[in-house]
C-alpha cells in the first residue's frame, strides 16, 4: 500500500533514484529547503510498504487578488512505479490543498516535447492557458505549455482562457 507523507530534510538524500528521470528538473538542496520551509503543506512524497520513495509533488502558493493561485513546481514518479496512477494521485493532493487555500487555480510548465505528461494534465482537467516561449535552458532551448485548471473559487472560470500569443519566460511571471 502506497503513502503519501509530507516531505522531509531525509528524503532529499534518498530521492536520487526518482529524479534521474531526464525530464524531471532536478534543484540545489537550498531550493528544496526553500520549498519545504515556505510551502511544506505543498511537499508530499509517495513512499511504498518498503519505504522507497516511488515519487514526489512540490508546489506552492503564490500571487494575489484573482491571480492567486497554486503552482506545481515538480511531479515525478519513479520509472518503477509509472503508470499506477501515482502521478493522479499527488495532483489531487496538491488541488485539494489548493482548495482549501482558496486558489483561483493551479497552474504548471511542461515541456511540449513531453507528451505523456501533457495528456496525463489534460485527462486531469488541464488546458494549456498559453505557450511560453525557450522556457526549458537546453540545445536547442524548449517551449513550455503553461497549463491551468481553475478551482471552485474561479466561478466564471476566468484562469483558464486560453491566451491566443506566446509569451517569453519574463512575461510569465507578471501574468
Amino acid at each position: 500500500m502506497t503513502t503519501l507523507r509530507p516531505f522531509t530534510c531525509n528524503d532529499m538524500f534518498r530521492f536520487n533514484k526518482v529524479n534521474l528521470d531526464p525530464l524531471t528538473e532536478t534543484y540545489y538542496l537550498s531550493f528544496y529547503m526553500q520549498y519545504l520551509a515556505h510551502w511544506p503543506e505543498y511537499f508530499q512524497v509517495a513512499e511504498s510498504p518498503t519505504g522507497e520513495i516511488m515519487g514526489y509533488i512540490m508546489g506552492k502558493a503564490e500571487g494575489q487578488g484573482e491571480y492567486w493561485h497554486a503552482h506545481v513546481t515538480a511531479l515525478t514518479v519513479s520509472p518503477d512505479y509509472r503508470r499506477l496512477g501515482l502521478a493522479a494521485t499527488l495532483m489531487s493532493f496538491l488541488e485539494d490543498v489548493s482548495e482549501k487555500k482558496r486558489c483561483y487555480f493551479v497552474d504548471l510548465f511542461v515541456r511540449v516535447s513531453n507528451k505523456v505528461a501533457i495528456d496525463m494534465y489534460t485527462k486531469l482537467g488541464y488546458i494549456v492557458y498559453r505557450i511560453v516561449l525557450e522556457y526549458y535552458v537546453g540545445e536547442p532551448d524548449e517551449d513550455a505549455y503553461d497549463m491551468r485548471k481553475a478551482c471552485s473559487r474561479d466561478v466564471l472560470r476566468k484562469s483558464v482562457i486560453p491566451l491566443e500569443h506566446p509569451v517569453r519566460p519574463e512575461e510569465a511571471d507578471s501574468m
